[in-house]
């Protein structure tokens, strides 16, 4: 890695998270916590966002996060999956 390349995270949003967002991924600076990233979501995005990441569910590289103060190594993705409805 260079000097002037940043280390990052993929951030991916599915069903209403991805409404919420806007988009469907982006990037986001490695070296934070789960509830850090959620915060910086919620300043780029806003409220609506703000309000999905409160209720959704984050899987890191495909495994469910149960401790959002670690910090997430560079390269994981991360998926955002608000409550789904259904039956």
């Amino acid at each position: 890695m260079s000097p002037t390349t940043t280390a990052t995270l993929t951030v991916r949003y599915f069903a209403g998270a991805r409404a919420a967002a806007g988009r469907s991924e982006e990037l986001v600076p490695a070296g934070e916590s789960l509830d850090g990233i959620a915060a910086e979501l919620a300043l780029r995005h806003g409220e609506r966002l703000a309000a999905v990441l409160r209720v959704a569910s984050f899987l890191v590289d495909g495994l469910v996060c149960h401790d959002r103060r670690t910090p997430l190594p560079a390269g994981a993705t991360i998926d955002v999956l608000p409550p789904f409805a259904g039956g």
